[in-house]
């Protein structure tokens, strides 16, 4: 087993020394030489399976007793019968995406 010793001991440099200009270009790399990350736009999504690969985001609202109820309901339901979509979110999605489009925020 290793010898125990004091936190300071650890803190103390015992490494070598590394090359100033190294450490430099390390941390204060030239803006100009680091390219922007191009972000590509998702692709719409037309199956179940190609809206799983799209990312989630957490989400919270407030929806009457009643449509929650019936909404639990449908998706138990569902998913005793083996029918997709079965989960809250996959129904609430496909619900969702048709009024979106309709009026004009999803291409």
């Amino acid at each position: 087993m290793a010898e125990r010793r004091a936190l300071i001991e650890g803190l103390k440099n015992s490494n070598p020394a590394v090359d100033p200009e190294t450490e430099k270009a390390f941390v204060f790399r030239d803006k100009k030489e680091a390219a922007p990350e191009t972000v590509q736009p998702a692709a719409p999504a037309t199956s179940p399976a190609a809206a799983a690969t799209l990312s989630r985001v957490p989400l919270s609202t407030r929806m009457r007793a009643d449509f929650a109820a019936a909404l639990k309901r449908a998706s138990l339901e569902r998913q005793l019968a083996g029918v997709e979509p079965n989960t809250l979110q996959d129904i609430l999605e496909q619900a969702v995406e048709p009024w979106l489009r309709t009026n004009g925020y999803l291409k």
